[in-house]
């Protein structure tokens, strides 16, 4: 099943349209020039994502996106600004891309919110991962991951106590079949164990295996026993 990907896209864009580009990568895509038009089709369509692409609009797009938070805040907003743009609200949007930048980059945003369920948090022990917004909650510490992180832990938390490959977690992330150098891979462990660990040089959930790969460890909760304890005190 094709995603649906709503964009808000003016015609006064020096560059080629994302519609193509979103369309050969198996995404449905509507196309709209106005933010006021979005809001009219949004009565008839349902969306994974809405893109707002303010640069061919030369605007901020903040109007734009906090009307369309404003009629269907569920729905994820991603804007795309101008490279000299200034003064935008990051709250309006739950993604903010700033030109230049690559059709992949765009890809790797819109990502995370094309396998929302209707479970919207994933839980792995003490370990909890929202799926909308990926905020990662452990022992108290809350973290927003980056798209290649939450890719990552969702990754980790989706085969919990197995270990991962080097080369296939390279692969799920940058989406390469080019392993020529893995070392990328480990600066987005040791930024996944800061946003987890107590203690990221002595983590406790993300281990590694050497030579392997890594693996999520985390601790099953302990059954009560079935026998209770005989008082010692007399019985009365």
């Amino acid at each position: 099943m094709k995603h649906l990907v709503l964009l808000i896209e003016g015609k006064r864009a020096d560059r080629p349209s994302y519609m193509t580009g979103l369309g050969k990568k198996g995404f449905e895509v509507e196309s709209v020039q106005t933010g006021s038009e979005a809001l009219k089709k949004m009565k008839s369509i349902e969306p994974k994502a809405v893109i707002v692409d303010a640069a061919s609009m030369r605007t901020s797009g903040t109007r734009i996106c906090n009307g369309l938070k404003k009629v269907s805040p569920e729905i994820p907003v991603i804007l795309i600004i101008s490279e000299d743009q200034k003064g935008v609200e990051m709250e309006c949007a739950d993604e903010i891309l700033q030109l230049p930048f690559t059709l992949q980059k765009l890809l790797n945003r819109l990502k995370p919110y094309m396998s929302l369920s209707q479970n919207k948090k994933l839980v792995v022990g003490c370990i909890e991962l929202d799926l909308k917004q990926r905020w990662v909650y452990c022992n108290g510490k809350r973290n927003r991951l980056t798209p290649r992180l939450f890719i990552l832990m969702e990754t980790l938390m989706r085969r919990p106590g197995e270990v991962l490959t080097r080369e296939e977690l390279f692969k799920k992330l940058w989406e390469t079949d080019y392993l020529g150098d893995t070392r990328s891979l480990d600066v987005h462990i040791s930024w996944l164990r800061q946003a987890l660990e107590e203690d990221p040089r002595h983590p406790s959930f993300i281990k590694t295996e050497r030579g392997v790969g890594y693996r999520l460890e985390v601790e099953k909760p302990k059954r009560p026993s079935r026998v209770e304890k005989k008082s010692s005190a007399p019985a009365k």
